[in-house]
């Protein structure tokens, strides 16, 4: 199993939606993707590591695949679109890994 993290760095005077992204970005990447997608978590940053200091990320979401090809195959006909609808909710470009997931 793979997944893609997506992270939006806290950046001091972004936007950055959390309903919008809750309600209709992540809906709308999962109708694309399909069977694809396994599954996807959202997670809002809330601290740093020490108290009272600002997380390092505003937002990052996990999306799950069965491999790496089945995400570019069902990611490939809709980058367009899903990434089209980021300004929607953010002005921070997001930072992107794929990574194999081991437990």
């Amino acid at each position: 199993m793979i997944k893609l993290t997506v992270m939006y760095p806290t950046t001091p005077g972004a936007r950055f939606d959390h309903d919008y992204y809750r309600d209709r970005h992540l809906p709308l990447l999962q109708a694309r993707l399909g069977a694809a997608c396994k599954g996807y978590t959202i997670s809002k940053g809330i601290s740093g590591g020490a108290p009272g200091t600002e997380p390092p990320y505003v937002a990052t979401c996990d999306i799950f695949f069965e491999s790496l090809a089945s995400f570019e195959q069902a990611f490939a006909p809709h980058v367009q679109e899903i990434r089209g609808d980021i300004p929607n909710y953010t002005d921070i470009s997001p930072i992107r890994q794929i990574s194999d997931v081991v437990v």
